[in-house]
């Protein structure tokens, strides 16, 4: 088996990132959110409904929060993406997204500053069914307010997996 896990990946388990957003999330990107991702409820857009169901205000959708895309501040890739990324670079292989587990803790108002504390949490690897090495990272992300409540918890899992040739 190709060896995917080097040392040196291995040293970068348990780094960590921390990104804060510059301003509250605001009434709006929850509305934009919302349309986007065609979401017509009316804890998204409506005070009024909001307020009736027990909330202080309207609430984000529940994976708005995870969109750190929102408060990164970092350039733009060659891809043009500006959220984090790891920056792992794994030759011979083909990047694999394998899933997200989310937990959500409380709502996210317009009102809320959003922190997203970053960790590289895990490495193994494994083999593939056709015998290809695959080197599996999982990120674990939380999210908080400007009160450090937590918000939500993403657990993130990519895949590094190598080519092989059929021949």
């Amino acid at each position: 088996m190709n060896r995917l896990l080097t040392p040196e990946l291995e040293a970068l388990i348990g780094t960590e990132a921390v990104y804060s957003s510059a301003e509250p999330l605001g009434q709006a990107s929850i509305r934009y959110f919302a349309t986007a991702i065609g979401a017509d409820n009316p804890l998204y857009t409506d005070q009024d409904a909001a307020r009736e169901a027990g909330y202080a205000d309207v609430i984000a959708p529940p994976t708005l929060v995870c969109e750190t895309n929102q408060y990164v501040d970092r350039p733009r890739n060659e891809d043009g993406y500006i959220g984090h990324q790891w920056d792992i670079e794994v030759p011979g292989t083909r990047l694999i997204r394998g899933g997200n587990e989310y937990e959500f803790h409380q709502p996210v108002y317009p009102s809320d500053c959003i922190t997203a504390h970053w960790l590289l949490a895990e490495m193994s690897e494994s083999i593939s069914r056709k015998g290809a090495a695959m080197l599996f990272v999982i990120s674990e992300v939380r999210y908080t307010n400007q009160n450090d409540e937590l918000l939500a918890v993403n657990r993130e899992t990519n895949i590094y997996q190598e080519l092989v040739s059929d021949g």
